[in-house]
């Protein structure tokens, strides 16, 4: 699930703008403030162009939509950088967040890169930075180690996977999520102990990043 930073002055405009997003593209998850050691994929911000020039600097490769009712200052647009005038047309509001993650999967910067690993989410492959071998995955596997990886050091449970990857799908158990992750590490990791992907702690999985 992509994750959505939204910053913004004004707490009931963000907090309707989430509650859209909520309601009409449920696969995105909207945050409010920068959580340590928690990754975003786009960001939102609401009229600061002093914020957004900040934000622009310290992360150059993330998709920024900029809201604003005059024009900004110092900011330009360009394929990351996207400026919306209010008020916004929630339809095209929408198309630019879902353009804006496809843009970044799409790229360098969408790759996801632990433990002498890099993951190409949207080519479904795996690259071990080891050896150079380029392993295929499948959209469960791949969603399984993005979501680990938002996780960072954090133990997931399998309820937790359950419901962020499979949705609670009543023909899924604990015992697929067991399965799919077994057969990733003997995909991957070829009984290799340096290339270790996956940890399973306290009955729950995490990503070793390193």
């Amino acid at each position: 699930m992509p994750n959505i930073l939204l910053l913004s002055d004004n707490e009931a405009f963000a907090n309707d703008l989430a509650g859209q997003i909520a309601l009409y593209a449920g696969d995105f998850n909207v945050m409010f403030v920068e959580e340590p050691g928690v990754l975003f994929d786009l960001a939102v911000i609401d009229g600061q162009s002093a914020g957004a020039r900040e934000f622009r600097g310290r992360c150059p490769g993330i998709p920024l939509i900029f809201l604003t009712r005059e024009e900004p200052v110092g900011l330009e647009e360009s394929a990351l950088n996207k400026i919306m005038f209010k008020p916004l047309v929630l339809e095209d509001f929408l198309n630019q967040i879902k353009s804006g993650i496809n843009l970044l999967e799409n790229s360098a910067d969408g790759y996801l890169t632990f433990n002498r690993y890099e993951l190409r989410p949207v080519s479904r492959e795996i690259l071990n930075l080891r050896n150079n071998e380029v392993v295929k995955l499948t959209e469960k596997e791949v969603a399984i180690i993005k979501y680990l990886y938002k996780a960072r050091d954090k133990i997931v449970s399998k309820n937790e996977l359950l419901q962020e990857v499979w949705g609670y799908s009543p023909d899924v158990t604990t015992h697929t999520i067991e399965t799919h992750i077994y057969r990733l590490r003997q995909k991957v990791e070829h009984e290799d102990a340096s290339a270790q992907l996956i940890l399973t702690e306290d009955g729950g999985y995490k990503l070793k990043t390193a």
